[in-house]
C-alpha cells in the first residue's frame, strides 16, 4: 500500500514551517504524526473533531515549549487533507481557529462533490 499524498489547505504548510507558530520540535512531531496517518494508521494523540465536519480529526502535540494541533481529514481515499495547523494558547480551541478549519473542510467536500 502506497503512502496517501497530503494535501496541504490555506495557510496549513506555510503555518506549520513558521518558527512562529510551531517549534522545530513540534514541526518534527508533528512531520511524525502525519506520516503514521498517510501510512493508514492513528497517530499516538489524536481525537475527533467533528464540529469541523464528519471524520475530521485533530492530532494532539503537547510539548514543554507548547501545545499544538494538527486538524486534518483523512477519510477520502485520494489525499490526506491537512485543513489547519496551530499553536494552542488555552485549553479550548478558539472559535477562530475552528472557523478557519470548518471552512477548508467545506471547501474540500464542495471540491469532491465536482469531480
Amino acid at each position: 500500500m502506497t503512502d496517501k499524498p497530503i494535501d496541504w489547505r490555506g495557510s496549513s504548510l506555510r503555518d506549520i514551517k513558521d518558527d512562529n507558530i510551531f517549534t522545530p520540535n513540534a514541526r518534527r512531531e508533528a512531520g511524525h504524526q502525519l506520516s503514521q496517518v498517510q501510512a493508514g494508521l492513528e497517530p499516538d494523540h489524536w481525537k475527533s473533531f467533528e464540529d469541523i465536519g464528519p471524520g475530521s480529526r485533530e492530532i494532539i502535540i503537547n510539548l514543554d515549549d507548547g501545545w499544538f494541533r494538527v486538524m486534518y481529514l483523512a477519510k477520502f481515499p485520494e489525499a490526506v487533507y491537512v485543513l489547519h495547523c496551530f499553536r494552542k494558547k488555552t485549553n479550548t480551541t478558539s472559535q477562530q481557529d475552528k472557523d478557519v478549519a470548518i471552512k477548508r473542510y467545506k471547501a474540500v467536500i464542495q471540491e469532491r462533490s465536482k469531480k
